[in-house]
């Protein structure tokens, strides 16, 4: 256990909720979602004679954004751009939405040839924290948050979901905006200073230091644990079963 989670203790034991993103911390659909991008991108930046992606562009331009963005931000490190299209496009390459939905059609079939079974360590953070009385919700930048918590047998622990459908219908900006963050604190009927942030990308970690949430926790799934620091953390653990002793 590091000083700086020691230190942070009573922060967490006096919170009232935990607000858990979901890729990388509640489950480890980031893999999923990597091999994604990758089969998207791979074929589609060699086509255009731009450099190759690699694992690098998904930590540095995608982790933690809503799809079109990841979308947006991977074209623009490469200095191409397309129309942006509508929501409704076919999946495609002809514009930012249809690549987005390219891509989703790739996770989906992931899913489902795969599954997804949440971590260990989150799943026995996430029990303790409901057996203690905390009030949990999932903000998630995804749009197939559902399925996923469906596919990992933990749907129903949660009466709060701030998805990326959630998003597109109320109009909330996605992370690094705290506003997805906001709106689950207000759904559950509690000021941001009440609540913890759960995050494993910088653009979560973000979220939570500019939302002025009580404590933003970072959870080292790759990105590394100074970067995590470097953009807003409190704590960083390696596996949310460190932070069951501070539980109240």
């Amino acid at each position: 256990m590091t000083d700086t989670v020691i230190r942070d203790r009573s922060r967490l034991a006096t919170a009232k909720a935990v607000l858990f993103d979901l890729d990388g911390v509640l489950t480890p659909t980031v893999d999923v979602h990597m091999r994604a991008w990758a089969r998207l991108f791979t074929d589609y930046l060699a086509a255009r004679g731009a450099a190759p992606y690699t694992d690098d562009d998904y930590y540095l331009h995608i982790d933690g954004k809503p799809r079109v963005d990841g979308v947006r931000s991977m074209l623009a490190s490469r200095g191409l751009t397309l129309p942006e299209g509508t929501a409704d496009d076919p999946a495609g390459d002809g514009t930012v939405w249809a690549l987005g939905n390219r891509k989703n059609d790739a996770f989906a079939a992931e899913l489902a040839e795969d599954g997804i079974a949440a971590y260990p360590g989150s799943l026995e953070f996430l029990t303790a924290a409901i057996d203690a009385g905390y009030e949990v919700a999932v903000v998630s930048s995804s749009r197939n948050a559902e399925p996923v918590l469906a596919a990992a047998g933990i749907r129903d622990r949660f009466t709060v979901i701030v998805d990326g459908l959630r998003s597109a219908a109320e109009g909330l900006q996605g992370k690094p905006s705290p506003e997805t963050y906001r709106r689950a604190a207000e759904l559950l009927g509690l000021t941001p200073s009440e609540c913890v942030v759960i995050e494993d990308a910088h653009s979560g970690v973000q979220a939570g230091r500019d939302g002025d949430f009580g404590l933003v926790v970072g959870v080292d799934r790759g990105v590394g644990a100074q970067e995590l620091l470097d953009s807003g953390a409190d704590v960083v653990v390696d596996d949310l079963v460190e932070l069951v002793p501070f539980l109240r």
